[in-house]
């Protein structure tokens, strides 16, 4: 027999007894591997075994030389041949692996530039993979908590407790700072649905509307959704303009987690049926002046909600892109100057979209067909 006799064509019903007798006789791993890597182990050991057994040259340091080389080779072996498994079907998601890592450098580079405090929570909706930079900090949320107002609204339209439709006839008292449209209509003749004074929220921020839908919810209902959620650090402390409350830190407050969880839980169909779901975000998706689609295609359905204090600017919402509609929420406080805030929500929201855009429209191998592909098949 030739010391490489053993290479030769592979028998997958021999191969399996002869694994059985080999790993009796030399004390290799149970696992030895694929074939490949069964068949260059017998030929290493063929080629280290002289052809006659009883040869008096094989003596005791030979034996045992080529016994610890053997466990050698069998411990190496079934390893690298299950890495190169691995490797091939992760291959893909690994591809996707280093596109959070490019988005995960943004967001660095963004907070070592910005001047003040960031903290950001993405999910992708799809998959459940998340990104968490300081999501768990406590932060002003400004307008960005009309979100959990809206949603609290939609929970008690859903509940029978009241309907969108209702007239609500505007009033004098209603109006404070900020309040935008309302301020040009006339108290005490002014009839508006409160679905309207809930588009009006969400569409302009109009704080006397805000105040108008917590009136007629209830603060503590607010806090009660946000609870049964698990969700125990975002609080409707105070109305909208209430700088007496403000003053004595009762603050409106959440996390870019909760705000994502939040987001989330609304999207699953958690907190509402399908037909109110689909109403939320159709008021949610309103066009608005706000920084997560500043950068981002004018036909590209968001649903999101800024928020704007001095030294505060924040947004989070969902962004729809494709197969792989994703959340944002990016929240930043302490700011020297609120327009850098401002740019770095647009930022990380513009790299966050850049990526799921991708990972929408691409293989799983990272290769996008499109009808204007201009690349060589």
């Amino acid at each position: 027999m030739g010391a490489f006799s053993y290479c030769r064509a592979y028998n997958p019903v021999q191969s399996r007894i002869e694994k059985s007798a080999f790993q009796t006789r030399y004390g290799c791993p149970a696992d030895l591997g694929d074939a490949t890597s069964f068949l260059q182990l017998k030929c290493i050991l063929a080629a280290l075994t002289p052809y006659n057994h009883a040869d008096p040259e094989v003596n005791v340091i030979k034996r045992t030389f080529c016994f610890a080389l053997l466990t050698a080779i069998c411990a190496f072996l079934p390893r690298a041949s299950r890495a190169q498994l691995v490797s091939q079907e992760s291959a893909p998601r690994e591809k996707e692996q280093i596109l959070w890592q490019k988005l995960e450098a943004t967001i660095s580079d963004v907070d070592r530039n910005l001047d003040g405090v960031l903290a950001v929570a993405i999910l992708d909706l799809s998959t459940g993979q998340k990104y968490l930079f300081h999501a768990d900090e406590v932060l002003p949320t400004a307008s960005s908590i009309k979100i959990a107002i809206l949603a609290e609204l939609y929970r008690q339209a859903q509940q029978g407790k009241l309907k969108l439709t209702d007239l609500y006839t505007l009033q004098q008292s209603d109006l404070v700072g900020g309040s935008g449209i309302t301020e040009a209509l006339t108290p005490g003749t002014t009839r508006l649905t409160i679905r309207d004074v809930a588009a009006l929220m969400i569409s302009v921020s109009d704080n006397s509307a805000t105040n108008i839908i917590i009136d007629r919810v209830g603060m503590e209902n607010v806090n009660a959704l946000l609870d049964s959620l698990g969700l125990t650090h975002t609080r409707l402390r105070r109305k909208m303009m209430d700088l007496k409350a403000a003053g004595e830190g009762r603050e409106n407050v959440a996390s870019p987690r909760e705000f994502m969880l939040l987001l989330e839980a609304l999207y699953r169909g958690r907190v509402l049926n399908k037909q109110h779901m689909e109403d939320f975000f159709k008021l949610l998706s309103v066009h608005k002046e706000s920084y997560i689609p500043r950068e981002l295609p004018e036909d590209l359905r968001v649903a999101n909600k800024p928020g704007e204090l001095e030294g505060v600017r924040n947004d989070s919402g969902i962004v729809f892109t494709g197969s792989r509609p994703f959340v944002i929420s990016v929240m930043t406080t302490y700011l020297r100057r609120e327009r850098d805030g401002g740019d770095a929500i647009v930022r990380i929201s513009t790299a966050a979209y850049r990526m799921f855009d991708r990972l929408s429209r691409a293989s799983e191998y990272g290769r996008v067909i499109s009808p204007h592909d201009t690349g060589n098949p």
